[in-house]
């Protein structure tokens, strides 16, 4: 259609309904989120994933979004080993960059992650934090609150050293393999056992660290054995270290006189339980733990506001 300019020079209009559509469908596609997007992308960050425990909580993880594949995606990842604490704060930097909504972390130490986790929340990023519960008074500086999702730590090591005293009597004298001194769970371990201890009258030879892995374990428990001939047991903070005191045991050739208990309910621990070479260990549920903290992050991503910690079940395991 050809209309005169008021100059008289010629100019074509295409149909105002025609315009108007076009425009309409192009805002439209602008602004309708697809399938991609509309899904929040969530991270989990865990420890070794050389430890059972870790590798449990991330096929769990994976379960979960598989089965919830239409309401988020997700990333795991973890560390190679329980002290490399430099790999997590990467991992962490890693997730920002990718522009994750949430990171739900099982951080390896309870006060060096809080840093790089102030950073993610400035830059708008949901933290939940799982298993290992950050420094309180590192947060209060840091002015940062993040929920936490996990077990009672010291209340599941208690109910292991309880069942441990069954089977020894007041002024036995036992050992402790303690995790990373600076972990949350670690310390709050230590502190079950030595409630357990307290109540039974047993002696506290020694509490060392063994930083969670079963050739460090290994080691401590072989020198602790060689200085405390009467040793009756030793109480390790996670089943990996319980692993390797059972070992050290069998090595000087105490087995039966030496008692080992544990706590994190591992595949490989459970023939030991079986026959008496690990007496008790504590399930805090590794295939749902990391489902706990991501269903966290879904609600408050939502908009829901649930409580700022939430305490998860562990149980006592024995034969």
């Amino acid at each position: 259609m050809k209309f005169l300019s008021s100059a008289g020079f010629p100019r074509l209009v295409l149909p105002v309904v025609g315009v108007l559509a076009l425009l309409f469908t192009l805002s439209c596609r602008k602004s309708q989120p697809g399938p991609e997007t509309a899904r929040p992308k969530l991270a989990l960050v865990m420890k070794s994933l050389a430890n059972e425990f870790f590798s449990t909580m991330a096929e769990g993880a994976k379960k979960h979004q598989a089965a919830n594949a239409d309401k988020y995606d997700l990333i795991v990842n973890g560390i190679k080993n329980e002290t490399d604490l430099t790999e997590q704060v990467n991992l962490v930097e890693q997730m920002m960059a990718q522009k994750v909504n949430a990171i739900v972390i099982a951080p390896a130490d309870s006060k060096a992650l809080v840093t790089v986790l102030k950073r993610a929340r400035e830059a708008g990023i949901l933290v939940i934090n799982i298993d290992n519960k950050l420094d309180a008074d590192v947060l209060r500086q840091a002015g940062l609150t993040v929920p936490f999702v996990g077990p009672d730590n010291r209340a599941g090591a208690r109910k292991v050293g309880e069942a441990l005293a069954k089977r020894l009597k007041p002024g036995d004298k036992v050992a402790i393999i303690e995790g990373i001194p600076t972990a949350f769970n670690g310390q709050q371990r230590r502190l079950g056992f030595e409630d357990a201890a307290t109540a039974a009258g047993w002696k506290l030879a020694t509490v060392q660290s063994g930083n969670w892995e079963m050739d460090k374990a290994n080691t401590v428990a072989t020198a602790i054995l060689s200085e405390h001939q009467d040793l009756k047991a030793i109480l390790c903070a996670n089943d990996n270290m319980a692993l390797g005191a059972v070992a050290a045991i069998q090595t000087a050739g105490r087995s039966g006189q030496v008692l080992v208990v544990g706590f994190d309910n591992i595949g490989a621990i459970r023939p030991m339980l079986t026959d008496g070479r690990v007496v008790a260990t504590a399930d805090q549920h590794a295939d749902q733990l990391a489902v706990f903290g991501i269903e966290a992050a879904l609600k408050i991503l939502k908009g829901e506001t649930p409580p700022a910690d939430q305490t998860t079940t562990v149980d006592l395991i024995t034969k």
